[in-house]
């Protein structure tokens, strides 16, 4: 289960960064940047939760406990990819990074996180009680 764990996030990753492509080469243009952000975050959350119900529904975790286990490693995967992959190779700084955290300032990117984490055991609720019903 733990490498398709790894497969679903790096399916997850790649949604996320063609949707920050899609924001910077299109609507991102003619937009100020944080409202860019809060539209390609919402975006992200739909994306993301396509991939995220997919993935549940296929390779169903044994329990809630799993779900929000696997949801808890997504999303400590993304902030360790966030903060090492845009520091060391993108060259942003600490602070630069930190401050995509401040919902106070209207930085949407912790509702992403929080999604991430949450998604897979809400899935694994709403999949089970639907079989349930159907059964």
């Amino acid at each position: 289960m733990v490498a398709k764990v790894l497969v679903a996030w790096f399916v997850m990753a790649w949604v996320a960064i063609v949707n920050g492509a899609v924001r910077d080469l299109t609507y991102g243009l003619h937009m100020d940047d944080l409202p860019a952000q809060q539209v390609a975050t919402t975006s992200g959350i739909v994306l993301l939760g396509i991939v995220m119900w997919f993935f549940i529904r296929r390779y169903r975790p044994a329990s809630a406990a799993q779900a929000f286990a696997i949801g808890f490693a997504w999303m400590a995967l993304t902030v360790a990819f966030e903060f090492l992959f845009f520091h060391y190779a993108m060259g942003r700084t600490w602070a630069e990074l930190r401050a995509n955290y401040d919902v106070l300032h209207g930085r949407p990117w912790l509702f992403v996180l929080l999604w991430v984490a949450v998604a897979p055991c809400l899935f694994f609720w709403l999949q089970g009680s639907r079989q349930k019903a159907a059964g």
